[in-house]
């Protein structure tokens, strides 16, 4: 078959483009150019944008060199930029937390890359990333299922939910039954040279906080009854749930609970003031059924790194639907998603209201 690997310069995908050309398949490496080259401050682990981005793409040009296969750089700064960068910052500054990689999947690695790909004259039959996750074929149902990967330390079912029945049908996971350590162990024995590279720990390389082009705006700190309490430097450095630089003494250790955008208002309270029952869905996105006719029972995970939480989910019109927790939970920030599971199928998900 002809198959497009879409490369990262790092492990996961170079293996994946090995075992796809031993396969005996016709290979063609592409590789994102996202940096604009604008100035990305403050220190960070190994990042998806900024500027070790040259470094990627020429590790990744080594390794469709040692495969013998075709690699292409494809410029997608200006699709990245619209899509992913300014999505990001305008919901930081709307008192939400974004998911980027939940983004960028569906719109720029599956969407924009694989669409440049072709206007070029790229032919492929499939498309195949170095994700630990899997893609099956329901035949009575007639979709396509995303699943857990099978290394549960490494599962990025997560990060694909949005991904449409028509991306799912052409995309291939070759990792999806594979564990990391097995994944590394591949990469030596192929002399890829990418068994000991750091993996990319973080959206972006250095501080999120330097892609936002207008200085931060001082505000107020309250409590839920609208007493100040404090100052803080800007509401983009803050999300729900969190602890750290709040910066005010109390009896008990506060929390934001809360982020008023038009009053540049961060709210502060207790732990326990965080717990909710339920919380509202919309942008929904559904995989293993058509849409929700009835409700379901479904863990709810609220972040990758998240076994999940027992849950019934209804649909409530409007393209919106209720997570009722069998618990009281600390749920997700308003922005961020929630993705439901049957056992290890993905079922759907979307972003909190």
């Amino acid at each position: 078959m002809r198959i497009i690997v879409g490369m990262s310069g790092g492990l996961d995908s170079s293996v994946t483009a090995a075992l796809l050309k031993q396969q005996g398949h016709q290979v063609t490496g592409v590789i994102m150019k996202i940096w604009s080259g604008e100035p990305v401050t403050g220190k960070g682990k190994h990042g998806c944008y900024g500027p070790e981005e040259n470094e990627d793409i020429e590790d990744a040009r080594k390794v469709a060199a040692k495969l013998d296969i075709p690699f292409h750089v494809i410029d997608l700064t200006r699709e990245y930029k619209s899509e992913v960068l300014d999505y990001f910052c305008h919901e930081y500054m709307s008192g939400r937390t974004p998911n980027p990689c939940v983004r960028c999947n569906h719109r720029i690695k599956f969407g924009a890359l694989v669409s440049k790909a072709e206007s070029l004259g790229i032919q492929y039959d499939y498309f195949a990333t170095g994700h630990y996750a899997r893609i099956e074929h329901d035949e009575v149902s007639g979709r396509y299922l995303l699943k857990k990967g099978r290394d549960p330390k490494k599962d990025q079912s997560y990060f694909l939910f949005d991904l449409s029945q028509k991306q799912l049908s052409r995309t291939l996971f070759p990792l999806g039954e594979l564990y990391k350590d097995d994944v590394r162990k591949m990469s030596a024995l192929l002399h890829l040279g990418m068994e000991e590279k750091e993996e990319s720990q973080n959206f972006v390389c250095g501080s999120y906080t330097s892609l936002f082009k207008t200085p931060p705006s001082a505000g107020s700190i309250m409590d839920k009854k609208g007493n100040v309490l404090g100052k803080h430097n800007g509401i983009e450095h803050f999300t729900i749930g969190q602890r750290r630089g709040i910066r005010l003494a109390g009896k008990e250790p506060l929390y934001v609970l809360g982020i008023k955008a038009e009053n540049n208002a961060v709210i502060v309270g207790e732990k326990g003031e965080l717990y909710t029952g339920s919380q509202t869905v919309v942008d929904l996105n559904w995989i293993a059924i058509e849409c929700l006719d009835v409700p379901m029972e479904v863990k709810a995970r609220i972040r990758n790194a998240h076994q999940g939480y027992d849950a019934v989910i209804s649909a409530q019109g409007n393209g919106k639907v209720v997570v009722e927790y069998k618990e009281p939970q600390i749920g997700a920030a308003p922005g961020q998603a929630i993705v439901f599971y049957d056992k290890d199928t993905v079922v759907g998900g979307g972003i909190v209201n």
